[in-house]
């Protein structure tokens, strides 16, 4: 496998993502406005994140021999992601069925089944030489080790932290870079102010952001916390916007950008997410991503 810029490592699904009127009440049947199909995932839709934005990605993890398995792993090689280190086994991919409401709050069901953890041994992960790895916490046997490797071979880490789980929980005080969302904050810490809690994060990682979704974010620099407002959009759908964040900050520190720009880049890329309907759809290129910049000039 050749040299890349992110290896995205965790979780990847199939979405069915139904546009509804209103969450449905108890015994109610709804008609859905508008149905996308599509793969999913943190990790995969970080990965397909970084080839949007022009660089190398890699993704690691299970995807069934199923319809929807095949349908996902398609969608990576169409990306130009590299599916070297995808294991395809005979356990279900899993499935989301995501309700997106028209103000672009969602409710999301997802079923993995019989999907166990892949094994520590599953992958060769010596084949890949990448610039920066990105974890969801949802592979944790591949992703210790792996962390461990990475820290003595000087390469940067990413853990997109979205709750407390045991992957997240084993990952957070090992990565250079805690990237997790207000309620992993809150759950982890058990303090409901997103600048405490940051503070608290910022012992066990040396770099810190809590995402706040439309408020925007909260990180750490010289023991202060700061903020950094969300981009005003129009929202469709809210699913990915976090998994884009995640994938475009990793593409940032790739390019070994300045730590404030990368923030409000990976923001940028969030933020346009929200704008379809979909969490793969709604991923932006880079094209996309430097005109929003462009014309938010106040906030670039």
């Amino acid at each position: 496998m050749p040299d890349i810029d992110v290896l995205c490592v965790g979780h990847a699904c199939y979405d069915l993502t139904f546009a509804v009127p209103h969450h449905p009440a108890a015994d109610e049947k709804a008609v859905a406005q508008a149905l996308v199909g599509s793969g999913g995932g943190p990790a995969a839709n970080a990965a397909v994140t970084v080839a949007r934005l022009g660089l190398r990605a890699a993704f690691a993890g299970n995807l069934g021999n199923d319809p929807w398995g095949e349908r996902h792993f398609q969608e990576l090689c169409n990306e130009g992601v590299s599916t070297g280190l995808v294991v395809r086994g005979s356990a279900p991919t899993p499935l989301s069925a995501i309700l997106v409401k028209p103000d672009g709050k969602r409710t999301v069901i997802n079923y993995r089944g019989r999907t166990e953890f892949l094994p520590e041994d599953s992958l060769d992960l010596s084949t890949v030489h990448p610039r920066v790895i990105l974890f969801d916490g949802h592979e944790p046997h591949l992703s210790l080790p792996l962390v461990r490797t990475a820290r003595q071979a000087g390469i940067p880490t990413v853990l997109d932290a979205g709750s407390v789980h045991a992957g997240t929980r084993s990952l957070a005080d090992k990565v250079d870079y805690l990237a997790c969302s207000e309620k992993f904050a809150r759950e982890f810490t058990g303090l409901a102010d997103p600048e405490r809690a940051a503070l608290e994060l910022h012992a066990i990682a040396p770099k810190v952001v809590v995402t706040l979704g439309k408020v925007g974010l909260v990180w750490v620099d010289a023991g202060r916390p700061q903020r950094l407002a969300a981009f005003e959009v129009r929202t469709v759908d809210s699913t990915g916007a976090g998994d884009a964040f995640h994938g475009a900050l990793a593409a940032c520190l790739a390019e070994g950008r300045e730590w404030e720009a990368a923030l409000r880049f990976a923001s940028a890329a969030a933020a346009l997410t929200c704008t379809r309907l979909g969490a793969r759809p709604g991923i932006p290129t880079r094209t996309e991503v430097d005109e929003f910049l462009t014309n938010h000039p106040e906030e670039s």
